[in-house]
This record gives structure tokens, sequence and C-alpha cells, in this order.
């Protein structure tokens, strides 16, 4: 594979210059702001507080994965804008698994592996959505928070709205991301951008909710 392959996946890129993407690339400080912030509110925690700093050191990461994607536009840079959000989506199952669900460290591991044949199976059916294009890759996720919050609205229903939000917010932003290609003509510098605001928020608010979910459990001497 050329890893210095040339990638325009987007509206607003019209070359291969660093600064061809403008506002996709300065977006990508949302990630950053998104995980300061949940950096500072995790800094509270009493219990679980490296758990919530790695999740935030993650989404760090992905904003820079996805600045030097936006601005190198390669097929290295390619991997370094979506491996960091794969380790986030591992990582947060394994956290829910086990602080949502209560399992073993071990159990909470396994179960993470389950997440590969759910995208195997789910996939061929959002591709099957017209327009949704190379965003069906993401669509498997929301719909795997949906089936969690579904699961936990009767023993944390509190946990199981937060997460229900986190998948709407997702699916806004996949939305988005979709719909940067049909609407390049009509809005030349494209909407992919407000895919990565949306991540930024959502990204956080699920942190938050884990968060949240904790405080919650040490509140009832968990």
């Amino acid at each position: 594979m050329d890893w210095t392959r040339a990638v325009d996946a987007y509206c607003e890129r019209t070359g291969p210059d660093y600064w061809s993407e403008p506002v996709n690339a300065l977006t990508n400080l949302a990630f950053l702001l998104s995980a300061a912030v949940m950096w500072r509110r995790c800094a509270g925690l009493a219990t679980g507080r490296i758990t919530g700093r790695v999740l935030c050191a993650i989404l760090f990461v992905i904003g820079i994965g996805s600045w030097l994607f936006h601005t190198h536009a390669q097929a290295w840079a390619g991997m370094a804008d979506t491996l960091p959000i794969l380790v986030f989506i591992l990582a947060y199952i394994f956290v829910a698994n086990r602080d949502f669900w209560g399992m073993r460290p071990l159990y909470a591991a396994l179960a993470v592996l389950a997440f590969f044949p759910f995208v195997a199976l789910t996939l061929p059916l959002f591709r099957l959505i017209p327009g949704i294009g190379s965003s069906a890759g993401y669509a498997p996720v929301p719909l795997l928070i949906a089936l969690y919050a579904i699961g936990l609205r009767g023993r944390a229903p509190e946990l199981a709205r937060n997460l229900a939000l986190g998948a709407g917010l997702l699916v806004l932003s996949i939305t988005f991301r979709a719909l940067d290609g049909p609407l390049c003509t009509a809005l030349p510098g494209g909407t992919h951008f407000l895919w990565h605001l949306m991540n930024a928020l959502m990204l956080g608010w699920m942190i938050e909710t884990w968060r949240r979910h904790r405080l919650a459990g040490a509140g009832r001497g968990r």
C-alpha cells in the first residue's frame, strides 16, 4: 500500500495544499476542547479517575489524527484519523461493560470482541441506505449505544436516557458526514466540519455520561 497516496474525500478540499481544508482542519480544535473540559471534570472522581483520563486522552488523539488527515490528506493520515476512533469505541465498550453492566474486567474485555461480529452483521444493512456512502461504517455504533440504553433502562433509567441522547447526537453527526458530498454543489464548503463539531460534543457527552454514572454509584456506596 502506498501510504503517501493523496486522498481527496471531502467537499472542501480543492487541491493537495496543506490548507486546502481550513474549516475541516480547524474544527478539530473542538475535540481538543472537549477532551480538556472532560479531563477537568473527571479530576473530581474519587474512583475511576484514571479511566476517565484515558478516555479523554484518546479523545484528544482523535482531534490530532483528524487534523493530520484534513491537512496532509494522505493514506497514512487517514489511518491516523480512523484508528483512534476505533480505539475509543473499543475502550468505551469495555468501560460500559465493566461499569454499566457490572462485568468483571476479564469478561468485560472478552465481551468487547462481540463488537466485530456485530459490525459484520449490521454494516451490510446500513450500506443499503441511499446516500449514506462511507458513513455506513460508523452507523453500527449509535445502534449499539441505543441497544445498551434499551437494556439498561430498567436498572439505570438516567444512564439509559443519557446513552440514548448520545446515540441521537451520533446519528445527527453521521448525517452531516453523509451529506458532505451530496450537498457539495449547494454548499461548496461541505458539511463535514459539522461532523467534527457534533462528534466532539457527542464523545464528550459519552464521557460525561460515564462520569455521572460513576458519581451516582459512589453516592450509593458502590
